[in-house]
């Protein structure tokens, strides 16, 4: 299992998870939540505080990964599969994103 927080703005908005490469799950933080001042990520993954869970990665976070020639050279420079949507999302959005959403990797013990 492998997990990242979502951020928006530079606050703290959620947690994704790959249970296994059939079971994503996202959740909003209760404190982004709660808070009315802050937006959903997306129009797909509006504010709720039930999981939303699916088969594959979420739309809004696929669309966030390279394409083509680029995909190829940061999974080969990452050591990352190419089909690992999950991991080249979480090794490469980190930081100068566009848009207003960041990830950050949770060490899993």
């Amino acid at each position: 299992m492998r997990s990242m927080e979502i951020y928006c703005n530079g606050n703290l908005a959620g947690t994704l998870t790959e249970e296994n490469k059939q079971r994503y799950i996202f959740r909003y933080d209760d404190k982004y939540y709660f808070d009315s001042g802050k937006q959903a990520i997306s129009l797909t993954l509006p504010k709720t505080q039930k999981e939303y869970i699916s088969k594959t990665l979420f739309p809004f976070f696929s669309n966030m990964i390279a394409e083509g020639e680029n995909k190829k050279i940061q999974s080969r420079l990452l050591n990352i599969d190419e089909n690992d949507q999950f991991g080249l999302l979480m090794f490469t959005a980190t930081a100068d994103t566009i848009g207003n959403i960041t990830v950050k990797r949770i060490n899993s013990q």
